[in-house]
């Protein structure tokens, strides 16, 4: 894969880890800047400390991504872009079996109740042969509902189940 690829899985979560509070966590505030029609994206974050500037290109388990980390006052100074297209949440890190690291994300504000995990690899085949532990639910890697700069901007997708 060229540098900047990444590969991800991601799933919804009905009942994370009993034990969440014992794993590293921090808070993140994700805005976007531009979202283009075909899903190419601008985004800042803030978090654990550190502020970033990501693009993204559209996609779902495979996206070039690259990103820059930018100084507070660039964030502070960007932030006010992002207004109607914001997300807050807080990550856990959480190591599974054979060193994988889930990134498990409680959602807030108008996405409160929304938790999912995200799992990032080095290559399509070990994207492919991962199995999810028990306690992560439903794939959503290719439902466009759940990607966040939608979940941003429209809010929860609507559901049919009854």
């Amino acid at each position: 894969m060229p540098a900047g690829t990444e590969i991800e899985r991601k799933f919804l979560v009905d009942r994370p880890p009993a034990d969440l509070d014992g794993y590293p966590a921090a808070d993140i505030d994700q805005g976007y800047i531009a979202i283009t029609e075909d899903g190419v994206e601008v985004r800042i974050r803030s978090y654990g400390g550190r502020a970033f500037l990501t693009i993204k290109s559209a996609g779902a388990g495979v996206r070039l991504e690259e990103e820059i980390e930018i100084d507070e006052r660039r964030f502070r100074s960007l932030w006010p872009l992002t207004e109607g297209r914001r997300i807050r949440k807080r990550r856990y890190l959480i190591s599974s079996e054979n060193g994988i690291q889930i990134e498990l994300d409680v959602y807030r504000d108008h996405l409160g109740g929304l938790v999912t995990a995200e799992v990032e690899f080095g290559s399509e085949d070990a994207a492919a042969a991962f199995i999810p532990p028990p306690w992560l639910d439903r794939e959503i890697t290719d439902e466009p509902g759940y990607k966040n700069q939608r979940l941003a901007v429209h809010g929860l997708p609507k559901t049919t189940d009854s």
